[in-house]
């Protein structure tokens, strides 16, 4: 995956770089508007990661261009503009999601991740009742909104990319940590957290001795499944 980053805060620019990179994605990066809007019509990122406060050309103004030109390429706006209106404007300029200065960097990440995949026609996140909604992050148990925590909400979204499919405990550590240090036992205790929340949606999270963890729709299944 190609992302165009934006952002003419060097120091920051470079912590995203890692991470991204670590990531999976292929990181194009530039600090001034005029240079990024003829980098995106060279390079045809898969995603564009657009900070609004730029030298040579706002952010505002680039992504107007970049739409203006016919371009669908997903685009994350990140700004520390937090009014209500600043938000708006950009959704209605053509931004496909924004987030606002400070952010999570692992949030950041699975943003970019979303928007790729739903630019490509992915299929939606969904087990039985259970939903998350990529663009806000928010889960659902039908019309019911569940209290899901930043790590419950990776945990589950990595189960839910992989629909019927075991996915390992270290896949899964690498999704919810990252690089961070935890205990041994942090994705057993996740695991449990996240059952609790699920319950009553249809959705079934199943241990998979030396294998991992598969999240399932009981409706599908013959009879009760160990967990």
């Amino acid at each position: 995956m190609k992302v165009l980053m934006v952002e003419d805060d060097l120091a920051l620019g470079d912590a995203l770089g890692r991470v991204l990179q670590g990531r999976g994605f292929e990181v194009t990066r530039c600090a001034d508007g005029v240079e990024a809007l003829a980098m995106f019509r060279r390079r045809r990122p898969d995603v564009v990661l657009l900070d609004l406060s730029l030298p040579g050309m706002d952010g505002m103004e680039v992504l107007r261009l970049m739409r203006d030109g016919g371009s669908q390429v997903p685009v994350l706006v990140v700004t520390a503009r937090s009014a209500v209106q600043d938000r708006v404007l950009g959704l209605n300029e053509g931004a496909d999601d924004y987030l606002t200065k400070p952010f999570d960097i692992e949030e950041l990440a699975a943003r970019l991740k979303a928007l790729v995949r739903r630019s490509h026609g992915a299929p939606e996140l969904r087990c039985a009742l259970l939903r998350v909604d990529e663009p806000t992050g928010a889960v659902f148990r039908g019309a019911t909104p569940l209290d899901v925590s930043t790590r419950e909400l990776a945990l589950l979204k990595a189960l839910l990319a992989r629909p019927g499919q075991a996915v390992g405990k270290e896949d899964l550590h690498h999704a919810v940590f990252g690089d961070e240090p935890v205990g041994a036992d942090a994705i057993e205790v996740l695991v449990h957290r996240l059952r609790k929340r699920i319950q009553g949606s249809g959705a079934q999270l199943v241990t998979l001795r030396g294998v991992g963890y598969l999240l399932i729709d009981e409706a599908m299944t013959e009879g009760p499944v160990a967990v």
